[in-house]
Parts: C-alpha cells; structure tokens; sequence
C-alpha cells in the first residue's frame, strides 16, 4: 500500500494554540488601543502583523466578533466596532445586579467563606503595600469583585459575571490609568469589605451600588480622552 502524503496543514492542537494565541494578541490590542474603533484591516495583513497564518487569524477575528467587537464586510474585511456606550450601561447595570445579589447572599452566612481571606490579605492592607501599577491593579480590582460573587456559592451567577467581566474590560481597566483612581478603588474596597464581613447588608450594598456607579462614570470620561489621544498619535504616526 503506497504511503500517504504527509499533511501541509499543522495538527488541530497547534492550530487551535495558533488561534487562542492570535485572539489574545487581538484583544490585547483593542484593550491597549492600538487597534481603534473604525481601524480597518484584511486577515492577510493583520496575519502578517500578528506572525501566523491567516486561518487562526480567522477563528480569532470571528470569535472577537462574536464578543461585539469586531465586524467583517464582505469587500471592506475587518474593522473594529465603535464603543458601544449604551450597551457598557446594560452591562454595568448587570454586574450591578448580580454583585448585589451575591453580597446579599454573603451576608445571610453565618460564616465567613474561605475566598474572603484573600481580599482581606489584598485590600486591607497599609498603604504602603498597595500594588501602583495600571494593569496589576487592575487584574486585582476584576479579581476583588469575581471573588465576592463566587464566594457567595452561585457558580452559574459567577460564569455570568465574569462574561459581563470579559465584555467589559475595554473600558474597566482604565479606571486605574490615574492615581487618585487607584486609592479611591483601595478605600472603597476596603470599606465594602468590612461591611461584607461585618454582615452589614444595607451598607455593603449601598457601598457596592455607589462604587460601581462612580467606576462607570470615570471610565467613560477616561475612554473618550484616551481614544482622542490615541486617534491623535496614529494621524502623526502616519504623517
């Protein structure tokens, strides 16, 4: 029996690492801003930026559209989606629902969950020990709230929550591009905490509530700054 050619394509494991590769360097790009809203570009050429072939450029590029933010024309090819600030509001107004839900449920416990030991030994702590830089600050800061909603023992709440977590992030870790930001994320966790622990129902949520909206707030105005800043770079980048 005469051998077979051997295949061209790579095995389905490293293609399916070529494409979680090519989807994470995506995202990273549109949550750094180096891909802008209205950024157009074909899965050749985002291929070749990327350094691998364009089938897993492919599966990343349908996968981010699929997340809200990518869209694809069949003659233009790929661009990225306008922020879409409505629906960042019903996210929001989400995650403000089920953190609400979840601290209600931490409350009615008569003990203390295990999870609760790390936001203690990472947000109450002095001030000379608080973590300064953007992006550690803010995986802490995603980390704080996903931790009271799984705590609270509601996984199907929790993998809702941290899809809301993912759609959100774009704008999210902005909020801590600026000092001041930072130690008002600090003392609000702080005190959303020790109510929490206390079983302070009505003040924890009304700290909750209050700090979600303030983030929303900030980051919105943040958002449209750091867009104009960036739209700017990239016109004398071309010049």
């Amino acid at each position: 029996m005469p051998l077979r050619a051997a295949s061209a394509s790579p095995p389905i494991s490293i293609r399916s690492n070529l494409a979680e590769q090519a989807y994470a360097q995506l995202k990273a790009l549109i949550h750094d801003f180096q891909l802008l809203p209205g950024d157009r570009f074909s899965e050749n050429e985002m291929g070749t930026r990327l350094g691998v072939s364009r089938t897993p450029v492919r599966e990343a590029l349908f996968r981010l559209r699929n997340e809200g933010f990518m869209e694809v024309e069949s003659k233009a090819g790929w661009y990225v989606k306008p922020i879409d600030f409505d629906r960042l509001d019903q996210l929001y107004d989400l995650r403000v629902l089920l953190e609400l839900a979840s601290v209600a449920r931490l409350c009615a416990r008569e003990n203390d969950p295990p999870e609760l030991e790390a936001l203690k030994a990472a947000w109450l702590v002095p001030a000379a020990e608080r973590l300064t830089e953007m992006r550690e600050v803010g995986a802490l800061d995603e980390q704080f709230h996903a931790t009271l909603v799984r705590a609270a023992g509601n996984a199907e709440i929790a993998k809702v929550h941290w899809d809301v977590t993912e759609r959100i992030r774009i704008v999210r870790r902005l909020d801590f591009t600026r000092e001041d930001r930072i130690d008002a994320t600090y003392a609000e966790h702080a005190k959303i905490l020790r109510a929490v622990l206390q079983r302070k129902l009505d003040q924890a949520q009304l700290l909750l509530k209050s700090h979600i909206e303030q983030s929303k707030s900030e980051v919105r105005k943040i958002t449209l700054g750091t867009l104009h800043e960036a739209r700017q770079r990239a016109r004398a980048a071309r010049r």
